[in-house]
């Protein structure tokens, strides 16, 4: 089981293509350092919620689009040293200007609880921010994996939920933020992978159905769903 590192950021749909071109030029670069995967997702359907969702997560404005992207790594020492080396190779300062605002993209390091399903290339991804008390840690990953058999069953090809360890504070936006945690609350990176969009909408439904999808009226749901982010998102790299 690999490392996650996570990514939300807001692009402007016009530089759609630019930051394809930007992103696939960074792929060498992260390889040399340890990284067995990339893959950047587009915002098909953020809907807006209520108390959370992915565009105020990144404050995005009406003309960008949502990201949701991660890359896997061997391992956290791998991941740590391999972003710390690559900070200081000279490659770094020949990536050029960024086409979106760092300032209000987030971050950070996840260490899988859950990977579940062979996988192979993706089609569609529905995203997840979860927060998650850390005495609740256990209690999640037993949800994770009982629901997790359900969408593998209607079609999903993977399931990845994974867990908060390295996810920094940030000036304008960062993970917690997106999700109001407090306290002792971690967040959750959480993906499911189906092999295209017209899979997932049919799967979904067929999940939404399910009766094991029903929640269990004898036991408290281990995290806040109210304050849950998630999202539909087309793959646009996967390197």
């Amino acid at each position: 089981m690999s490392y996650i590192q996570g990514f939300v950021l807001a692009v402007p749909a016009a530089n759609k293509q630019a930051y394809i071109d930007h992103a696939s030029k960074s792929i060498a670069l992260f390889r040399d350092y340890g990284m067995t995967r990339m893959v950047e997702n587009w915002g098909d359907e953020v809907p807006d919620g209520t108390v959370t969702d992915f565009k105020r997560a990144v404050q995005a404005k009406d003309d960008e689009t949502v990201l949701f992207s991660w890359l896997e790594w061997p391992s956290r020492q791998v991941y740590q040293d391999g972003i710390a080396r690559m900070m200081e190779d000279p490659r770094m300062a020949e990536m050029g200007e960024c086409p979106f605002d760092g300032q209000r993209m987030i971050y950070g390091g996840f260490e899988p609880l859950l990977d579940d399903g062979p996988g192979g290339s993706v089609g569609y991804v529905d995203g997840y921010l979860v927060p998650v008390q850390g005495d609740n840690k256990d209690a999640y990953r037993g949800l994770a994996s009982k629901a997790s058999t359900v969408f593998r069953d209607h079609g999903a090809t993977r399931v990845v939920e994974a867990w908060g360890d390295d996810v920094p504070d940030g000036t304008v936006t960062d993970y917690k933020r997106a999700v109001q945690a407090s306290g002792d609350e971690h967040v959750v990176f959480s993906w499911v992978e189906w092999p295209s969009k017209d899979a997932r909408d049919a799967g979904m439904a067929k999940v939404m159905e399910d009766p094991r999808m029903k929640p269990d009226a004898s036991s408290e749901m281990p995290f806040d769903g109210k304050r849950m982010v998630y999202g539909g998102f087309a793959p646009i790299l996967d390197k």
